[in-house]
């Protein structure tokens, strides 16, 4: 196989994840570098690549200070995150959507119109046992607040790396 078309095959087999919250400035960018952590210590064979991107985003921000220091003390930087605005393409590319509260999956369907079967989760869906599958916005509340969205996360990535061992 020729060099070219061993690299469209690999192009093809990339899988995207995609994590969608309002702003693009706390939740999402949380989660795309705890999930971007957890895979690459995680055996999987999957070739992802993982983004976030919010629902009423400015593109550009930066992610707020509160999300920058809960990730910090798990020895993660957002210090070069920048906010985007989710799209139709960005949607429709990706493998699975992974978002942090029923209103966000509504909204989705509702402005991108998406059919009943795409790949769209809440973030906790695949939690055992979870009393709360959302996960409230933290935003312009303490870092305590912040952390605790975090920890919430980090309880969620073993039953989504499970869901994408299974279903990629």
């Amino acid at each position: 196989m020729g060099r070219k078309s061993r690299k469209k095959k690999e192009k093809r087999q990339e899988k995207l994840v995609v994590f969608i919250c309002t702003a693009n400035i706390c939740r999402s960018p949380m989660a795309e570098k705890l999930f971007e952590e957890a895979l690459a210590k995680s055996e999987t064979k999957q070739n992802i690549r993982v983004f976030s991107a919010g629902l009423t985003a400015a593109n550009g921000d930066k992610a707020s200070e509160n999300s920058c220091e809960a990730v910090k003390e798990l020895g993660l930087d957002l210090s070069d995150h920048r906010s985007s605005s989710v799209t139709r393409g960005t949607l429709q590319n990706a493998s699975a959507i992974f978002c942090m509260t029923e209103s966000h999956r509504a909204l989705m369907h509702m402005y991108f119109d998406l059919p009943e079967n795409a790949p769209v989760f809440l973030m906790r869906e695949f939690v055992e046992d979870a009393e709360d599958k959302e996960l409230p916005d933290p935003f312009g509340q303490d870092l305590a607040t912040y952390k605790v969205c975090r920890d919430k996360m980090v309880e969620s990535l073993p039953s989504i790396l499970k869901w994408v061992e299974e279903n990629f």
